[in-house]
């Protein structure tokens, strides 16, 4: 039998990925709504209530304000995409490789990881537990994705302004992504986060640079990078690699994908590093990532319809 699922908020950009995934998948029966019916609260709330799972593709307010529908005896089991419940209580953060695969298939709630804070945890989680990087440093985090990420507003403004090439933002040091950066990865400092945008749609590079000489208790890039390694070595859509490249680069019309590429780079010295993720910021970033939450928690194979 079908699992009911209702995608809340299933037009934009997320919603219609994880639509995409999910087609032609028999263990789903996806609850539509008409345009008319998606503005109607009571249509939606009958949609949430009848649904063994429900995925939230919205803003975080209305993430809240849809979770506070749901009737009390209600069965829906929820994937939250929006920032709303990443760091709220009774949430399982639903990033697997992080809090483990069983965690998350026996959840009612789980809050999808943000798209630049899911390379920064994965970088750095698994070796501040290990104890190979200090949880007292002052972190910083340089980052850049396609425009994809901020939505229809930011789509629409690289569609309409054609001389736009770089966009860096955050300025203010402040971002909703970062309560999330510092709880998940276990760090005692709110990072130095610097955020940008380029001209490509989808796509994401996350760098922490470590002064590795600086910091006494960090362990040499290379152990940094054999510890990354041993912890993935079982995953199926994360990857540590060897060697350094020449480069990495984001480029335009590149197919989606769920994968998780690491890399630590180091001085010939070993003094410096340069942790560094590469993502789709709407896969493994976003729909990818829900996607993987969802067929853990339906009991299905965790890669079924995802792109590896």
């Amino acid at each position: 039998m079908a699992y009911n699922l209702f995608i809340d908020g299933a037009e934009g950009t997320t919603g219609i990925e994880i639509r995409e995934r999910l087609a032609g998948r028999d263990e789903f029966e996806l609850i539509q709504l008409s345009d008319a019916e998606r503005k109607d609260p009571a249509c939606r709330k009958s949609a949430l209530d009848f649904a063994d799972f429900a995925i939230l593709c919205l803003p975080d307010e209305a993430a809240r304000e849809a979770v506070a529908m749901l009737a009390p005896d209600a069965g829906t089991r929820i994937i939250d995409a929006s920032s709303a419940h990443r760091t709220a209580p009774g949430w399982i953060y639903g990033f697997p490789e992080i809090v483990g695969p069983g965690v998350v298939a026996q959840a009612s709630r789980v809050s999808n990881p943000g798209c630049y804070p899911t390379g920064f945890i994965a970088l750095m989680a698994p070796l501040v537990r290990a104890g190979l990087l200090p949880r007292d440093w002052p972190y910083t985090v340089n980052a850049v994705s396609g425009y994809s990420g901020g939505g229809k507003s930011l789509i629409a403004r690289y569609g309409e302004e054609d001389d736009l090439a770089f966009r860096t933002y955050a300025l203010s040091l402040d971002h909703k992504h970062l309560p999330e950066m510092q709880a998940k990865s276990g760090v005692n400092h709110t990072p130095v986060f610097a955020p940008s945008v380029v001209p490509a749609f989808r796509g994401m590079l996350v760098e922490v640079p470590l002064p590795v000489s600086a910091m006494r208790t960090a362990a040499a890039p290379d152990r940094l990078r054999a510890e990354l390694a041993r912890y993935y070595e079982a995953s199926r859509l994360v990857t540590v690699h060897e060697g350094a490249p020449s480069e990495l680069v984001l480029r335009e019309g590149v197919p989606p994908s769920d994968r998780l590429d690491l890399w630590v780079l180091g001085s010939a010295d070993g003094s410096r590093a340069r942790l560094v993720a590469m993502l789709d910021n709407l896969g493994k970033g976003a729909s990818g990532a829900a996607v993987q939450c969802l067929n853990l928690m339906a009991g299905t194979d965790e890669l079924a319809g995802l792109r590896v």
